[in-house]
């Protein structure tokens, strides 16, 4: 299972867009507090538009309380990462991955990433930024992570007008 971790998320325009990206790939989100925003705010529903409803997520207290409920590989991205997104194997699809993002401002804490250096992971980028948008960012793992496991049940065709419709 492919899940989604925002560490502390500041922005909710990030989370809502999150949301529509999680519900689109059937991803499970866990949310960290402290939220920087209400869940029930406008500009999540305007991000998320209506695909909220389809969006499995999870609040936790903490750090602690989502580590102590949820066992598997955990992936940081981090700036401060020396490997590519690339470089890790995500094809096993009875694996539980855990994708964790921190916060906009400040990323996620040293004091988490230095348990585990060896998943600590960077998209490659130019020096001029220091970081790409957050929902840019879990949009780009959770689609590395579904293009090593050939996109699971995700459908390869447009559904409403139809495979065809380009043809006719």
């Amino acid at each position: 299972m492919i899940n989604v971790v925002l560490f502390e998320p500041e922005i909710p325009q990030n989370t809502g867009n999150i949301m529509r990206t999680c519900a689109g790939t059937n991803t499970k989100l866990h949310l960290i507090k402290p939220l920087g925003f209400s869940l029930d705010e406008k500009y999540i529903k305007r991000s998320a538009v209506n695909y909220i409803e389809h969006c499995d997520y999870k609040v936790y207290e903490n750090w602690e309380d989502f580590k102590s409920k949820n066992k598997g590989t955990y992936y940081y991205l981090t700036r401060y990462g020396k490997k590519p997104h690339t470089s890790f194997d995500y094809s096993d699809k009875n694996e539980n991955i855990y994708l964790i993002f921190g916060k906009e401002s400040t990323g996620i804490p040293k004091e988490i990433l230095k348990d585990d250096l060896e998943h600590c992971m960077r998209i490659p980028m130019t020096e001029y930024i220091r970081a790409l948008n957050l929902s840019n960012t879990v949009a780009i793992m959770v689609y590395e992570v579904l293009r090593q496991q050939d996109y699971l049940d995700l459908l390869k065709e447009e559904p409403f007008k139809g495979a065809d419709y380009l043809e006719k």
